[in-house]
């Protein structure tokens, strides 16, 4: 049975897609059979993997029309695009008998074919994803390298403890170490969260930015990239978790 996790911020920018991208990558690079999963109305992670015709996004999975229908991306990693049509799915799914429930019986036929299903959340704490989180064995948070990292954690730790459930683990992105501010903020985050934070930070390198431009993963677009060897060096925690 493989491991459903969801990686989720309520803010934007701090690297949501671009980690489930690399570290999806990564596992597969690793062995691993990966899906990935769309669930941002925005679809960048859809985009990003250079998807650009899409016959069966998640939205009608979502809405009863037809099974999830994941694409193949490369040998032991598929993907489950996303549309704008997506921006429909909260208010249309609000009325529905469980509604908090259906992705996970979506996913229930898929989940023995994949050692690890990354679903890449939107940002914000709708109905999209709360559904992730009933779906998922483990909650993932990107935080950027900034002052105001630990209180917007509390806040998300917070509100997501009002739905009964927890934060799992953070890791840091778009660090950068020559800067005080940065250094800080990491030991910060990893002293005060402990087992909490993953002990690997992504730094900041444009090798990420540019390989969604291309369609392509880090490992692929630039496999002996800074940015390449801190997703091996997150993957490599993630895949000693229990």
């Amino acid at each position: 049975m493989g491991k459903t996790i969801s990686i989720a911020n309520f803010k934007g920018g701090v690297g949501k897609t671009t980690s489930t991208i690399n570290i999806g990558a990564a596992l597969q690079s690793a062995g691993k059979r990966v899906l990935l999963l769309d669930l941002d109305p925005q679809y960048n992670l859809t985009q990003s993997l250079g998807v650009t015709h899409v016959e069966r996004p998640v939205y009608g999975s979502l809405r009863g029309e037809y099974p999830l229908s994941p694409l193949v991306i490369m040998n032991g990693l598929d993907l489950i695009p996303s549309s704008l049509e997506l921006i429909k799915a909260e208010i249309e799914l609000a009325a529905e008998f469980k509604r908090e429930d259906i992705l996970n019986r979506l996913l229930a036929p898929l989940t023995p074919q994949y050692d690890y299903i990354l679903l890449d959340c939107p940002p914000s704490l709708g109905l999209l994803t709360i559904n992730a989180f009933v779906a998922s064995d483990d909650i993932y948070v990107p935080v950027e390298a900034e002052f105001l990292a630990l209180k917007g954690y509390a806040v998300l730790s917070e509100a997501i403890g009002r739905i009964g459930l927890t934060i799992d683990k953070v890791f840091v992105t778009k660090y950068d170490g020559r800067k005080i501010l940065n250094r800080n903020v990491l030991d910060t985050i990893q002293n005060s969260l402990g087992d909490a934070a993953f002990k690997t930070a992504i730094r900041e390198n444009v090798a990420l930015a540019e390989a969604p431009t291309q369609g392509l993963d880090i490992f692929r677009y630039a496999p002996r990239s800074i940015g390449a060897d801190d997703y091996r060096a997150l993957t490599k925690e993630i895949m000693e978790r229990p």
